[in-house]
């Protein structure tokens, strides 16, 4: 019997969109299926209002640099709630731009919860609404959720998720985590002005980052008036009398008062209740779902992408993951793929960290004394009259005789933007002779990266 549909992908969000839409476009005959806003974690909960959020704390920070550069400025209260309800109309408009393309696309969307019921059958909805539907191909590309951590009193807290239902600024916060998203939710509350708390289990934060960077990063927190306390494994979380919350730690400190906290401990994947052990689709310890280098799971024409599966959880790397998936399987790209190696990333802290490939430590360990490491440390120059004076860091990591560029690592007003070109300069094997042969642009603080000795 012929199936309902070539391609059924359980999952809008920013890897699904791109999955089904390229396979549309293809000519397969596609569905999308989704319970919630269509555009996923980035959209909705993630990089697109994060980095409104973002641009906000900019221009807190430029009005504190303004009388610094001659300006008499006076400035009045931040309202936090005309900025969260534009944030949220344009979340709404490009929520309304993602249908609108799939039904460009002739993709059909489906509403409801998916599970598996076979390794070609999807059940879409529930009870006596439930439909079963068959397709060729299976796309799981469900993503990922916070994680709460399992100690009393954690409900106090919220997610990066609550985040963006926070209606005002509290005057008092803490961020509790050490990866990208407590860094920019951080920087964000920060420059907004609420007294901000970054809570670490270790010393620094950005642990799994090239060491320069966490380092450099946590010690800019500090000179801006952020609380660093390290060392500190949450033990428990409560309202004290007053309405306020306290942090309790397992070495018997109580941090606060707090009028909020936000809990930025990591994500798990969104793989529960979707009939994946009845179909026998194999998952990690973790309960993200495996895949090989074709994205496909142990199950024949079940397929995974995103933050659903072990490998980076960034937007970019579900949507390339996701078009070269409908490319090999409707566009006749039998080798088609994602090259997971030299993904370059960003965390929007303040300032801004870009990274691509190997930290100094994994070169190392991958490549022992062939490995050569150029860094260097300014000002920049847009701090010359400024009364803060966050320093910009900057690394090369070479392999090699010939000083292959295998890391490039940059903490650094601009580094969110200069870090893409010189991405595609790695990737395509650029040499440290490379990049000293290129004229730099002045007066910049990307010209540091081709003028390095």
């Amino acid at each position: 019997m012929a199936s309902d549909y070539d391609l059924i992908v359980i999952g809008g969000g920013s890897g699904g969109l791109a999955c089904v839409q390229r396979a549309a476009g293809h000519g397969a005959r596609a569905a999308l299926v989704e319970m919630h806003r269509l555009g996923g974690t980035c959209v909705n909960l993630g990089c697109v209002p994060k980095k409104v959020m973002w641009n906000a704390a900019q221009i807190g920070h430029a009005l504190a640099d303004a009388a610094d550069y001659g300006f008499d400025l006076t400035v009045g209260r931040h309202d936090w709630g005309l900025l969260e309800r534009k944030r949220d109309d344009y979340v709404a408009r490009l929520n309304g731009i993602y249908e609108r393309n799939l039904q460009s696309r002739q993709v059909q969307l489906l509403r409801g919860r998916a599970r598996l019921v076979g390794p070609r059958s999807v059940q879409v909805g529930e009870g006596t609404q439930a439909r079963q539907l068959s397709a060729d191909a299976i796309v799981l590309a469900t993503g990922g959720q916070p994680i709460i951590p399992h100690i009393p009193g954690a409900a106090l807290g919220m997610s990066s998720d609550g985040f963006f239902d926070l209606a005002a600024r509290p005057a008092a916060v803490a961020v509790v985590g050490a990866g990208y998203i407590a860094a920019e939710l951080t920087g964000i509350f920060a420059a907004l002005g609420s007294r901000t708390t970054l809570i670490l289990r270790h010393e620094y934060i950005l642990r799994h980052f090239d060491a320069m960077l966490g380092e450099g990063l946590t010690q800019i927190m500090r000179e801006e008036g952020i609380e660093v306390v390290s060392a500190a494994v949450p033990r428990s979380l409560e309202r004290d009398a007053a309405g306020s919350l306290r942090l309790a730690t397992q070495d018997g400190r109580t941090l606060g008062p707090f009028d909020a906290l936000v809990w930025a401990v990591g994500r798990a994947p969104s793989t529960r209740d979707m009939g994946l052990e009845a179909a026998g689709v194999a998952l990690d310890a973790a309960g993200h779902v495996q895949v090989d280098a074709f994205q496909n799971t142990n199950v024949a024409h079940i397929h995974a992408i995103g933050d659903v599966t072990p490998h980076a959880g960034l937007t970019p790397v579900a949507i390339a993951a996701g078009r070269r998936l409908a490319d090999r399987l409707f566009g006749g790209q039998s080798e088609r793929r994602l090259d997971y190696a030299n993904i370059p990333s960003v965390v929007f802290s303040h300032p801004p960290v870009g990274t691509v490939g190997l930290s100094e430590a994994q070169a190392r360990a991958r490549f022992g004394e062939r490995v050569q490491v150029f860094t260097t440390g300014f000002v920049p120059m847009y701090h010359a009259l400024t009364t803060r004076k966050p320093r910009a860091q900057m690394k090369l990591v070479t392999v090699g005789a010939e000083q292959r560029v295998v890391g490039i690592h940059v903490l650094g007003a601009g580094a969110d933007e200069m870090l893409q070109g010189f991405a595609v300069a790695l990737r395509m094997g650029a040499t440290k002779r490379d990049l000293d042969d290129t004229v730099a642009i002045h007066p910049t603080s990307a010209e540091e990266l081709v003028t390095m000795r």
